[in-house]
């Protein structure tokens, strides 16, 4: 029998439980001055030329070659907007050749489509691909109700016009075809001034060729050419590695939990994200703190006012969140009816494996920075309070859930 699909849970976890989560932030990008980095620019043009195949580069090289001024602005200069068109099957020149008089073909047709967020089954054997290689799921822990429920399930679809331009607005999926193949998919929210990445699936045939960084960048183009003009990838959780790289897109911005002012993020930013677990850069500013572990009140020179604005700033850093009702009894202390103890948690559940959905991105808790360091027994701890909801769960139902985190 067929397991039930996963369906998203939600837990309410304290923002600043100590040696846990640092506070998600949101982030944006400015995909108008998108600034591309070397790695970038290889991984794009490594799949053009393995679309487009040794034979036919030199036979387009032969019959329909760039101008010294085209060569020469492509060798210095990255154009995006080029670069993600310039193999896709209505794009690619196909001049005829005088020895077959037939028209040159690339190695590869490679088409890309905005559609609606409708079920189909390729798209579901994509996903179903998807989850059993990248994220270990076994078939039984997969459902074409799960992938419906999860990713086919958005806002609709409406045109608009905006300053005179049509623009598509709501959820839709952008198919990637590599020879009438569907090979990945990215699920969007198109909304009035951004393009929102919620979740991208691929087949596992293509992996080697990065599409998290392909997508990325075909995403940040159609923010440009359908002027949304800005890039959304979610939440930004600096203590969660699998979350760094959405900081290698520039330029970016994180959201100011205390005036909502967007400030650009730099080197000095991400220092201070390293160093505590909530940042507001209007208050860093206005504090004049040093990027590094916050000083004590003895080292800051601060009036009163500074003072208090300090002290509430600190609160913020050691902030520990508090069970519900102020109760700091855990269930393993009383041993509740019908719940596992810890040792048979320990023993029978991969806590580790769990996965959580960080706004649009899923990630297992080992790969949260410091989840080996946390203390399962210490009862103010993130561990421990996911030892208890799995406790209370059971095994089976820990197989078949996601955890979000709540607003």
């Amino acid at each position: 029998m067929q397991a039930a699909p996963a369906a998203p849970l939600s837990l309410i976890i304290p923002n600043a439980v100590p040696g846990t989560l640092t506070k998600p932030v949101t982030f944006s990008l400015d995909a108008i001055n998108y600034e591309s980095r070397k790695d970038q620019r290889q991984t794009i043009n490594a799949w053009n030329r393995f679309v487009t195949g040794p034979e036919y580069r030199a036979k387009a090289a032969r019959l329909c070659p760039k101008t010294r001024e085209e060569k020469k602005r492509r060798k210095n200069h990255f154009e995006l907007l080029t670069a993600v068109h310039d193999v896709e099957s209505l794009r690619v020149q196909r001049p005829t050749d005088p020895r077959t008089k037939s028209p040159i073909t690339p190695a590869h047709e490679f088409e890309v489509h905005l559609e609606a967020d409708d079920y189909t089954e390729e798209k579901y054997q994509v996903f179903e691909n998807y989850q059993r290689h990248v994220h270990n799921e076994k078939p039984t822990e997969i459902s074409r109700s799960g992938f419906k429920r999860f990713l086919c399930s958005g806002m609709g679809q409406i045109d608009q016009v905006f300053d005179g331009k049509k623009q598509k607005l709501g959820s839709y999926h952008q198919c990637y075809r590599l020879d009438g193949r569907l090979v990945a998919m990215g699920v969007l929210d198109l909304l009035p001034g951004c393009v929102s990445s919620v979740y991208l699936i691929y087949h596992q045939n293509v992996k080697e060729w990065y599409f998290g960084k392909l997508s990325a960048m075909r995403e940040i183009s159609l923010a440009i050419e359908g002027g949304y003009n800005y890039y959304y990838m979610g939440f930004y959780i600096h203590s969660c590695i699998k979350m760094r790289y959405k900081s290698q897109y520039q330029p970016s911005y994180i959201l100011d939990p205390e005036t909502y002012s967007w400030d650009r993020l730099t080197a000095d930013v991400l220092e201070r994200l390293s160093a505590r677990k909530y940042v507001s850069m209007s208050v860093e500013r206005e504090l004049r703190l040093p990027p590094y572990k916050i000083p004590s009140i003895k080292e800051l020179k601060l009036d009163s006012a500074e003072l208090t604005r300090f002290s509430d700033y600190q609160k913020e850093q050691n902030h520990v969140g508090v069970r519900h009702g102020g109760d700091s009894t855990s269930a393993f202390d009383v041993g509740m009816p019908g719940i596992m103890s810890l040792a048979e948690v320990q023993k029978e559940i991969p806590l580790g494996r769990w996965l959580i959905k960080l706004r649009s991105t899923l990630v297992h808790l080992d790969d949260l920075q410091g989840w080996t360091g946390w203390d399962i027994h210490d009862k103010t701890s993130l561990k421990a309070y996911i030892a208890e909801l799995a406790a209370g769960l059971g095994p089976s139902l820990v197989k078949q859930l996601v955890l979000t985190l709540d607003a």
